[in-house]
């Protein structure tokens, strides 16, 4: 694929989580099985799932902070010479990503103070420059980061990652710790930013508003496999896996009566990962075949699923 800027391939990874007095590891915690996952150059592909699915251990792992136990994390695309490797990170909670030692200015070229050790000068212009870009007002840039509000606060963490001239960034949760009212503007600042500078986004998210409103494509993970993939219309519009669609009835609604609470969706331990098809004890639609681990397998060009049962799912409308 000649636009694809990343690829995962296959990726297993877990943790101990216990031990024996001999010190052997008799269990582990199962984050990633079998993961796969392209990313193409310029847009934004949203992961979306419940808690303790692995999103976090997958923004780890992208970021070179893990690396896989078994299969591919190919970054071969992406330019080793820039800070980060051409990968950067927005965090959930910007002020306690922000060094409150510093002043602003120098937060935000910490990536390139870090990579080239430039001069005062250079970083001050830099960081001038970037808070123009993200609507923070150059004159405020002498001030510590507990001196802005949020929104301010997670604009100067973008103009931090947008220094060191990223090909992918990595919202983790851009806007979850915002409130609602700002929550929009950091959202259009994103799209503005990723249009004027052909940006690549990995937007991971549980809130499958921001993922609609923001992505091109969209990947389900459950229990640490992606088990959907596709145009995020074609995907949160008609859903082909079960999950999806538990996941999308758990969104809530104006026009839902009261008492009628959504099917429940939250995962089950992943100590002991069930066999076939990890959401096989839960699924309303399980059969004998649902024992058989599913592959990820293509519907159509812009929509891929891990159910076996995919077509006949979308034939009766989730009914």
């Amino acid at each position: 694929m000649s636009d694809c800027l990343l690829e995962l391939t296959n990726v297993h990874l877990a943790f101990p989580s216990r031990r024996n007095w001999l010190g052997k590891v008799t269990e582990y915690v199962h984050a990633l099985n079998g993961l796969d996952l392209t990313v193409r150059r310029g847009e934004t592909l949203g992961i979306v799932g419940e808690s303790g699915c692995g999103k976090s251990t997958l923004a780890k792992l992208l970021m070179g902070m893990l690396t896989p136990g078994t299969g591919q994390l190919d970054r071969s695309r992406l330019p080793a010479d820039r800070p980060g490797g051409g990968m950067q990170m927005v965090f959930q909670d910007p002020l306690s990503s922000l060094d409150p030692r510093l002043p602003v200015w120098r937060i935000i070229t910490e990536p390139v103070w870090i990579a080239s050790r430039s001069s005062e000068k250079v970083r001050r212009a830099l960081a001038e420059k970037l808070a123009q870009q993200v609507g923070v007002r150059p004159e405020y840039l002498d001030r510590p980061p507990h001196a802005f509000s949020g929104g301010q606060r997670q604009r100067i963490a973008i103009a931090r990652a947008l220094s060191a001239q990223p090909d992918i960034m990595v919202l983790d949760e851009p806007t979850s710790a915002l409130d609602i009212s700002v929550q929009a503007q950091i959202l259009n600042l994103l799209v503005t930013l990723q249009r004027q500078q052909n940006l690549t986004y990995i937007l991971i998210s549980h809130n499958v508003s921001v993922v609609r409103h923001m992505s091109d494509r969209v990947a389900v993970m459950y229990l640490g496999q992606v088990v959907e993939m596709g145009e995020t219309q074609s995907v949160l519009e008609a859903p082909a896996h079960p999950y999806t669609r538990l996941l999308m009835e758990s969104v809530p609604r104006l026009d839902t009566p009261l008492g009628e609470a959504p099917q429940n969706t939250e995962l089950p331990g992943n100590r002991h990962l069930p066999a076939g098809c990890y959401f096989r004890e839960r699924c309303p639609w399980a059969e004998s075949g649902c024992a058989v681990p599913q592959p990820l397998r293509r519907l159509t060009d812009n929509h891929a699923t891990r159910c076996w049962k995919a077509e006949k799912i979308i034939a009766m409308g989730g009914k």
